[in-house]
Formats: C-alpha cells, sequence, structure tokens
C-alpha cells in the first residue's frame, strides 16, 4: 500500500518562495477551499508534476514556475511502501529530479526516463493514467475512465488487476521469437550452402575419376591459345601505351596555352571594342558642333578639324587591331581543333590500354583455372576430396537436427505468446474480475442514487440498461448523470485495487466534485460513500461551497491569494 504522508512545494504556479507544506496523513477527511486561482487545486499539480513530472491539469512545464520568481520551483512528495520510506524530489530552475530511499539518495540512472521508470515500475507500480484513476477525480482536464479510448481503458484495468506483467511477458517472448526467427534463418542459410557445396564436390570428385589424357592436352591447348592472345594484346598496349606516354602531358599543355592565348585574345576583343566606343563617343563631341556641351565654350574650327583628325587616325588603328586579333584567333581555333583530336586520340589509346588490361586478366584466370584442372588429373587425391565430402555431410546433418531443436523451441514459444496475447490468459483474469467489477459499480451507483444497470464487457465496452430496459451509451446522459457514472467507477478501481493489493493507497482527492454536476442529492450520496471508507483512507475535497460543506470534515484549509501569492491557513 502506498501511503501518502505530506507534499510541499514552493515557486510552483502561484505559491512563492515560502514552502507550502500538507500533511497528507493527519486526518481522514480535508475539506480545500478558496476563490477562483488562490491555489486550491496546486497540491494536485504539485502530487503529480513530482510523481510523474507533469501536472495534473493540461499546463505546459515551463508555467509551473512562478511567474513572478521565476527560478527554485520545487516540490517534494513523501510516502511510504511496505515499510520503506520515499521522498521525491523534483524541481525546475535548476532542473531536479532525485529519489531518496530511507534518507539515502538512490543512484540516478543515466537518463531521467530510466529514472523516471525505476520510481514508476518498482515504487510506485502504476503509471500516471492509473493513478489518475484510483486516487483524483477532478472537473479540470482529467479525462474519466469512459472517456478513455478502448487501448487505454485495458492498460488501466491490467495495472489494477496487476496483470501487465504478462504484457512484459509477452514482449519477451515475442523478442526470443525474433531471436529463433534469426537463428533459424542462419542455419537454413548454412543448411543450403552446404547442400550447394555437397552437389559441387560429387561433381569434382566424378570430374576427378573420369578425367582423362584427351582431356589434359585439350586443356594445354586452350592455354596455349590464351597464352597468344595475351601476347598480342599485351604488344597491342605496349603500342599505345607509348604513344600515350609520349603525348599525353605535351597535349594536355599545348590546348593549356592554346587556351590562355584564346582568353587573351578575347580580353584583347573586349578592350578594342571599349577604345573604338570611346572614339566614336568623342568625335560625336566635335562633328558639326561650334560650341563646347560640357562648358558652352565657343570650338575653333582649326582645334576641331585637328581633333577628328586624331580621332579618326585612332580609329583606323583599332580596326586594324580588330582585324589582326581576328586573325590571331581563326589561326587559334584551329589549332585547338588539332589539339582536341590528338586529345581524344589519346584518350581512346587509354580505353584501350585498361580493356587489354581486363581482358589480359580474364585470360590469366581461365589460364589457373585450366593448370589446376591439370594438376588436379596429374595428382587427383580422390580420397581426399571423398574425406571433405563427409566432413560436408557430417556438418549438415548436425546443422539439421540444431534447425529441427530450434524449430521446437519456435512453436513452444508460438504457444506462450498465443496464450499471453489479449486475448489469452489476461482475458480469463478479467473475465473472472468482471462480475466483481460490475457488481461493485452498480452497488456504487445505487449508492449515489443512480438506478441503471452498467456492465462492462472482456473489451471494456459499456452496456447500460434503465429499469424499463432501454439501452444507452455514456454519452447519452447528463453531465451529472456522468459524473455518478465515473464517481462508481473510481470507487469501484479503489475496491478493485485495495482486493488486488496492486494500486492502493490511503489518498482519494475530489477535485470540485461538489461543485460541477451533483444535485443535493448527490452530494449528500457521495457523503455516504466517503463515510464507508476504510479508516486508512485519507480524503481530500476541493470545493467552491465553503457555506454547504464547512463542518462536515475534520479538517479545513483554505488558500488565499494577497499581494499575488498563494497563502495556506489550516483550522480544525
Amino acid at each position: 500500500m502506498i501511503c501518502f504522508k505530506s507534499i510541499q512545494y514552493k515557486n510552483f504556479l502561484s505559491t512563492g518562495d515560502t514552502p507550502t507544506r500538507i500533511n497528507l496523513e493527519a486526518f481522514r477527511s480535508s475539506l480545500v477551499i478558496g476563490s477562483n486561482g488562490s491555489g486550491k487545486s496546486t497540491m494536485l499539480d504539485a502530487l503529480s508534476f513530482a510523481l510523474f513530472g507533469k501536472p495534473h491539469r493540461n499546463i505546459n512545464k515551463p508555467q509551473l514556475l512562478n511567474s513572478i520568481n521565476q527560478k527554485k520551483c520545487e516540490v517534494q512528495v513523501e510516502f511510504s511502501v511496505g515499510g520503506a520510506e520515499y521522498k521525491v524530489v523534483r524541481g525546475i530552475k535548476p532542473n531536479t529530479f532525485e529519489i531518496w530511499l530511507n534518507g539515502k539518495l538512490m543512484n540516478q540512472e543515466s537518463h531521467s526516463r530510466d529514472y523516471q521508470k525505476v520510481l514508476e515500475t518498482n515504487i510506485l507500480k502504476l503509471n500516471h493514467k492509473t493513478f489518475h484513476q484510483v486516487v483524483v477525480l477532478g472537473s479540470s482536464s482529467f479525462v474519466p475512465f469512459m472517456q478513455l479510448s478502448a487501448n487505454a481503458r485495458r492498460e488501466v484495468i491490467e495495472d489494477l488487476l496487476d496483470i501487465g506483467i504478462f504484457t512484459k511477458m509477452n514482449g519477451l517472448v515475442k523478442e526470443r521469437n525474433l531471436d529463433l526467427r534469426g537463428k533459424i534463418d542462419g542455419l537454413e542459410t548454412k543448411i543450403a550452402n552446404l547442400k550447394s557445396r555437397i552437389s559441387l564436390q560429387s561433381e569434382h570428385i566424378q570430374e576427378l575419376m573420369g578425367i582423362d589424357a584427351q582431356k589434359v592436352q585439350e586443356y594445354e591447348s586452350d592455354i596455349q591459345e590464351l597464352t597468344q592472345n595475351i601476347i598480342k594484346l599485351n604488344e597491342e598496349t605496349a603500342k599505345h601505351t607509348k604513344k600515350y606516354d609520349a603525348c599525353w602531358d605535351s597535349a594536355l599543355k599545348e590546348i593549356e596555352r592554346l587556351s590562355d592565348i584564346s582568353k587573351g585574345l578575347s580580353e584583347e576583343r573586349v578592350e578594342l571594342k571599349h577604345k573604338a566606343k570611346d572614339i566614336a563617343n568623342k568625335a560625336q563631341t566635335y562633328e558639326g558642333k561650334s560650341e563646347c556641351h560640357t562648358c558652352g565654350q565657343k570650338i575653333e574650327e582649326s582645334f576641331r578639324e585637328s581633333r577628328m583628325k586624331e580621332l579618326r587616325e585612332s580609329a583606323r588603328e583599332i580596326q586594324a587591331q580588330t582585324e589582326s586579333n581576328k586573325t590571331k584567333g581563326i589561326e587559334v581555333n584551329k589549332e585547338m581543333k588539332v589539339a582536341a583530336f590528338l586529345r581524344t586520340a589519346l584518350v581512346e589509346s587509354k580505353n584501350i590500354i585498361d580493356g587489354n588490361a581486363k581482358t589480359v586478366a580474364g585470360y590469366q584466370n581461365q589460364i589457373s583455372k585450366l593448370q589446376a584442372k591439370i594438376q588436379n588429373n596429374s595428382g587427383a587425391d580422390v580420397s581426399k576430396a571423398q574425406a571433405a565430402l563427409l566432413d560436408d555431410v557430417n556438418t549438415k546433418d548436425e546443422l539439421l537436427n540444431q534447425r529441427a531443436s530450434e524449430m521446437d523451441a519456435k512453436r513452444y514459444n508460438e504457444v506462450i505468446a498465443e496464450m499471453l496475447k489479449d486475448t489469452g490468459i489476461k482475458t480469463k483474469v478479467i473475465r473472472q474480475y468482471l462480475p466483481v467489477m460490475n457488481r461493485l459499480i452498480n452497488s456504487y451507483l445505487g449508492v449515489l442514487d443512480f438506478f441503471v444497470s452498467f456492465q462492462l464487457d472482456e473489451a471494456f465496452n459499456e452496456t447500460i440498461r434503465s429499469r424499463h430496459r432501454d439501452n444507452f451509451a455514456y454519452a447519452s446522459f447528463s453531465e451529472g448523470e456522468k459524473q455518478r457514472i465515473d464517481l462508481a467507477l473510481l470507487f469501484a478501481w479503489r475496491q478493485v485495487a485495495k482486493m488486488k493489493n496492486s494500486v492502493n493507497t490511503n489518498l482519494l482527492i475530489l477535485d470540485e466534485i461538489f461543485d460541477s454536476s451533483l444535485d443535493t442529492d448527490g452530494v449528500e450520496n457521495l457523503q455516504k460513500i466517503l463515510k464507508t471508507l476504510d479508516e486508512d483512507t485519507r480524503v481530500f475535497v476541493i470545493s467552491h461551497k465553503k457555506d454547504v460543506l464547512e463542518g462536515k470534515f475534520d479538517r479545513k484549509i483554505e488558500f488565499r491569494k494577497p499581494n499575488h501569492f498563494s497563502q495556506m491557513t489550516v483550522s480544525h
């Protein structure tokens, strides 16, 4: 049983640097009151954050930090499990996550997710979803059992009945089956390879026993022909290599030289065009003009004629240089074509050299195989080949036996996996507990004056019938009726958890349940249920109905928010 002792938090939501500490075990029932936004439900978020790293309500983690102080947010929760005392400390700025056992810090895993897994799996033995099905029922972002998906419902029930171990076992069996399948595939590959090798060895032994001198002569003739081909190819390769080695570097240098000349001629043409354009612009300044277009001074006729003569002379020189550049360009292009043709021829020679090298290598490989056949014939050791064949046959038989053993193990695991599926052992266990669950649910519904027949099937789908046997769905009811169903389920799950000792806890928190959709009779009936709970159960009711509920609980915790920080006062 998880016995929660206290929760303490500071710089958490609207709580300031002065820690708020709530004793969770001192009183059987506690009424938590306060105006909206005063911090009543903060204890829920703090408890959920400490245990699971996320709040009860739909709040982003950075928003949990007090917006004024903006640092040193810390939550501590103390509880005991089976005589062991635990304290969980979690904080923001700085980020903190510590688990203390009997006053000593537990070894922290390399990653916070692993540390969280230790807390949920080994200590609490429940997750965030199940915790909020048996400990907390709220009107904020909590999702009641009936609004969960089928898979989520199954997960909650498996935690309650402590049969989640079968899911883990199923995962292990699947992993083992994958491993066995890999081993079997590997064995089958080895067996197939051995069968192929045995077949080749048998053919080889027949070849060794049947080969004769005529066959050797044919092999030698083939070797001679291949050798002549190699000689011819080597001669051709030598000729092309000589040509390639002699001309390749010079051809590249010539192409590079001609490219540089062509680039220079191109740059010269650009420069000549700029000069010609400049002369034309200057000529326009003087031709047919008697005044300077810039300063407006009169241009003497003799001066204008002199400048025009100089410009015409310069234009003739530019024209001559342009013609010379064009002639040189034609010559360079011709030389470039010759050089490119030479380079193409050299590339073809290099291709011939490489191709001949591959062909020669292939011929040499054929010669090696033919020589091996001749050598085997000349000194054929049939007994040695037969011994190798026998070894492979024995190895194949061993592998066949090993594969048969692995196949048996795989079939055995498949049977186990079938039993561990949702439709196997878990369904049998759930089937045994379903009548108890349905009886408890209907019992609590009766206490809440909601007289319907509520039944969950093995897939956790509900069937709800009225007195007149009309079928209804959960969504068909009013909010108040839905809340009665949610309450009945909450108390039923707590009772089942206690029976199984799987998720048994001393804490029950009802967040604004009395304020929402319950009418007067519903409130009275709910109080009847609370009074029937075990002596160890500690109930916290968060409510706005101070006038209705005050005096009906052992302790009153009131929250106020002066100066933007929540403050708590306790009276009893």
